[in-house]
């Protein structure tokens, strides 16, 4: 995505403490961050438990607001004193879909579940019915419309949960950890829809993880570190410094991890390496040099 695409989501020196604490000890969750998103698209925010990364996103969704620093979407500053009118817009333009699904479900059917945000902002019964089936086909969940969401595994419950934000048209949508209680097939199948969400429908994706398989491929990424962004850039930037990602106990794709610890014991590959049938390929062009 180039720089003239305009921006959705920014962030300008913003800091956060959760109420309650001790304010003469706690540290701030979020402390200082300025990032931005721009429209269409996919970018990773990185970061260990307790980083400041879902509590950031909380803060792009209005559910929290800073203690300082200013919240920008599409560009225009929210505050707590916002109308009604303005808050609901602005959850409409930037959809969230969390780390448990079991959050998210509020109805005992499925297809009432997919209903329930586009109900909420008026639409026309005609129009949601053509909103719940498009979200459901698009995730792959239209035979289980009349199925009860207690019936269905964890990464079906997500993908109806993904269905319900879909129906309410945003603009951009944050993936808070949304593939963490997944098994791996399960977190495949989210993804593929996230990264189709994104690739066909030019939906604005924002994916707040700790797994670094799901930031290779996006456009940029932001590490967060005790609140703070650490590093930034695209993904061969980042990926590339590897003492800086373990600062912030994380590890680089597989393939970079190899490599670095070879170069360690007297190789000499270019990092990162993001692909590890890549990486492969690499290895073996290099021994067929040497011998």
């Amino acid at each position: 995505m180039g720089e003239e695409c305009p921006v959705i989501i920014e962030a300008r020196n913003v800091s956060f403490t959760y109420e309650g604490e001790d304010e003469s000890r706690a540290l701030p969750a979020v402390n200082g961050v300025s990032l931005a998103v721009r429209e269409g698209e996919y970018v990773c925010l990185l970061g260990r438990n307790g980083s400041g990364k879902s509590t950031l996103a909380k803060l792009f969704n209005l559910i929290f607001t800073p203690d300082s620093g200013e919240i920008l979407i599409n560009g225009k500053s929210v505050s707590e004193d916002m109308t009604d009118d303005e808050l609901f817009e602005i959850r409409r333009t930037v959809g969230m879909v969390f780390q448990n699904p079991d959050n998210q479900l509020v109805a005992t059917v499925v297809e009432e579940d997919v209903a329930f945000g586009p109900e909420n902002l008026g639409i026309p019964s005609a129009e949601i019915r053509s909103r719940v089936d498009e979200a459901l086909s698009l995730v792959g969940m239209s035979e289980y419309a009349k199925t009860a969401p207690h019936m269905l595994s964890g990464g079906q419950k997500q993908r109806i949960a993904i269905a319900g934000v879909l129906a309410m048209m945003p603009r951009c949508i944050i993936f808070d950890e949304a593939t963490a209680m997944l098994d791996p097939g399960g977190r495949h199948d989210v993804m593929e829809i996230l990264h189709r969400l994104n690739k066909e429908r030019g939906i604005t994706v924002l994916n707040i993880t700790h797994h670094m398989d799901e930031a290779i491929s996006a456009d940029r990424i932001y590490v967060m570190n005790e609140g703070r962004v650490m590093l930034s850039g695209t993904p061969k930037e980042v990926f590339r410094d590897i003492e800086a990602l373990r600062t912030a106990a994380l590890e680089a794709p597989a393939g970079t991890e190899l490599l670095y610890e070879l170069n360690r014991l007297g190789g000499d590959f270019s990092l990162p390496c993001l692909d590890f049938a890549e990486c492969a390929e690499i290895i073996a062009n290099k021994y067929k040099e040497k011998n």
